[in-house]
């Protein structure tokens, strides 16, 4: 039988992974965002990165609600080498538009799959409906990053 307070573990160790992806997306759409050359995404990317911060703060709010103190949050080690291979990438070469929304696409499926394995967790309601509508959003974001790449690749 599990208690109150392993159930906020479980909680508050769900809600982390979700920001860490969020800390991730945040820094990697800036991160692409700075070297694409079409404006209209590129605009798009920054406004991403501004709406991941939110969704990070939405969900720290919720953990503080909850009693949990200490949310800072880093990313994931993944994502800091996916965004450091990016960086690389647009140092060595020129990078194309196709080949950062690639990039980008691959952060979105790891957004996409962290977010499902949340949902498939048991959450208080109010938790699940946040991560519902959060999740809606990272779900229309890929779509868009693969549409706008598959367009650069039929080109």
């Amino acid at each position: 039988m599990s208690t109150d307070a392993d159930k906020n573990s479980e909680f508050e160790k769900i809600l982390k992974e979700v920001i860490n992806v969020l800390q991730d997306g945040q820094k990697g759409f800036a991160d692409l965002g700075e070297h694409l050359k079409d404006d209209t995404v590129k605009r798009y990317f920054l406004a991403e990165s501004l709406k991941r911060a939110n969704f990070r703060a939405e969900l720290e709010n919720e953990l503080h609600r909850h009693g949990v103190k200490d949310v800072h949050e880093e990313g994931t080690a993944l994502g800091a080498i996916h965004r450091t291979w990016g960086d690389l990438k647009a140092k060595i070469s020129t990078p194309t538009d196709h080949s950062l929304l690639a990039t980008a696409e691959q952060g979105e499926d790891k957004a996409k799959a962290t977010y499902k394995d949340a949902l498939d967790q048991e959450l208080p309601l109010p938790i699940r409906q946040l991560l519902t509508e959060q999740q809606a959003h990272i779900l229309t974001s890929h779509d868009y990053v693969k549409a706008h790449r598959d367009a650069l690749a039929s080109k």
